[in-house]
């Protein structure tokens, strides 16, 4: 990939250089203006070669999520001035079609170097794109379109300057005035993009369907809500809440949340983050929330003490809270040779019972023996 940008770079670069310095000789303004739209194509390279550089650079602390928004930043940067230098062509050139004294017919190497724009250009769209294709990159696709973009406006150059040269000298202009609102079109594409991301908008409809499905297909998880995305750079954040059976240990809902993570990095190439909220019940319709209930140290400590005339809670070997319908149901775990030793369980629940739900908190108790 690196390879197939740095071509790019450098072809632009001295197609740039070219471009601008025999248009300048050559009295082109199209030719300018298409030096112009290939400084542009050198930038976008560079700025590949940059995401590149950012996505295989780890978050540090300063930065946890990344570096992506300066490469956000900088394509802003860009489009402004991309918008402002077409502008600016633009007037140009239409004030020289104004006044047809300062018209100027081109020079043949100007028509020479456009061909060789042409070529060159429509050579690196197909080298690009076959490497494109071959790591399976939209990056890198993205980069072949605009190089064939550039050629296309070498094009609509290579015929303003023949037309120029031809007894038609408004050509070379009218090809400027084509070439930079090219120019502002990228500028304004460029520039709308990344506002979009700067202002965190999530990703498309359709993808966002194509998550929901992947997500509900996986074992184990029985409902998605609060589906959330952002976009950063190249990349973009996921995080969602799905509703996993309220029985599941801690162990198995974790590990239902590193499946879920793991089906959508590893499916769509522009995740590359994702939070996954695990739910015991749909807290985004539940009536009765769970978050005023108290928590296992200070509900243990309450029942300790409206346990303490059963003496069978000594033998207590274990205790499970679950926190559902805003109330907290118990699960207790009694040694069988309790039984064994002459107690009743029937005995045993109903005063565990009747103690326990003096705290109003208390939902359902259940009672195990192993």
């Amino acid at each position: 990939m690196d390879k197939a940008t740095w071509w790019g770079l450098i072809v632009n670069l001295l197609l740039s250089i070219g471009k601008l310095l025999v248009g300048f000789i050559g009295h082109s303004q199209a030719l300018i203006a298409d030096g112009l739209h290939s400084l542009s194509d050198l930038v976008s390279d560079a700025m590949v070669l940059l995401a590149t550089h950012h996505s295989n650079t780890e978050a540090d602390e300063d930065h946890p999520y990344g570096h992506a928004r300066y490469e956000t930043f900088a394509t802003i940067t860009l489009a402004v001035l991309l918008s402002v230098v077409g502008i600016g062509i633009g007037i140009d050139a239409i004030s020289r079609l104004m006044d047809t004294e300062t018209l100027v017919t081109p020079t043949s190497i100007t028509l020479w170097v456009a061909a060789i724009s042409i070529i060159s250009k429509e050579a690196l769209f197909q080298y690009t794109m076959i490497i494109a294709k071959r790591v399976n990159s939209r990056l890198l696709i993205a980069n072949a379109w605009h190089h064939r973009s550039d050629a296309i406006s070498s094009i609509v150059v290579f015929i303003g300057i023949a037309g120029a040269m031809w007894g038609y000298p408004m050509l070379d202009s009218v090809a400027a005035i084509v070439v930079a609102l090219m120019i502002c079109k990228i500028g304004w594409e460029l520039g709308h993009q990344s506002f979009q991301e700067l202002v965190d908008t999530g990703l498309e409809p359709h993808t966002l369907e194509s998550i929901e499905q992947m997500i509900l297909d996986i074992d184990g998880v029985n409902q998605l809500h609060m589906l959330r995305s952002r976009r950063m750079g190249l990349n973009a954040l996921v995080d969602l809440h799905i509703l996993v059976s309220p029985k599941l240990s801690v162990s198995e809902g974790h590990q239902i949340s590193e499946a879920v993570e793991m089906a959508l990095v590893n499916n769509f190439e522009e995740i590359n983050d994702v939070t996954v909220h695990i739910d015991p019940e749909d807290d985004e319709h539940a009536e009765n929330s769970c978050k005023h209930l108290p928590l296992r140290g200070e509900v243990l400590e309450q029942l300790r003490s409206h346990w303490s005339d059963i003496p069978e809670t000594g033998e207590l070997q274990d205790t499970t809270l679950h926190y559902l319908d805003g109330s907290i149901n118990i699960e207790l775990v009694f040694p069988l040779s309790l039984i064994q030793s002459g107690t009743d369980p029937k005995q045993l629940m109903y005063q565990i019972d009747a103690a326990s739900k003096q705290l109003e908190c208390i939902g359902s108790i259940d009672i195990l023996y192993r």
